[in-house]
């Protein structure tokens, strides 16, 4: 990328940037709605579209969420009083 050159190919287009402003922000934790809102997609299946997440994110946030799937299933039921 050279940002001082008029042609747009070297600068990328639209599309690499929105990818690359969304994807930055999901990874960095900010709530999707607010990704959503920030790129004026009205359904996040659309932003979902422009986010090019790492395979590391992906391993993660599955692992946080198992981790907190089976600690819920493994907690003791509460008895009602």
């Amino acid at each position: 990328m050279f940002f001082g050159s008029d042609r747009r190919e070297d600068v990328g287009d639209h599309h690499a940037w929105s990818r690359s402003y969304v994807t930055h922000l999901i990874e960095a934790g900010w709530d999707p709605l607010f990704v959503q809102q920030q790129v004026g997609h009205e359904h996040a299946s659309t932003m979902a579209i422009y986010t090019c997440v790492s395979s590391d994110f992906r391993t993660r946030t599955l692992r946080q969420a198992l981790d907190a799937t089976m600690d819920a299933a493994l907690r003791p039921a509460r008895r009602a009083q």
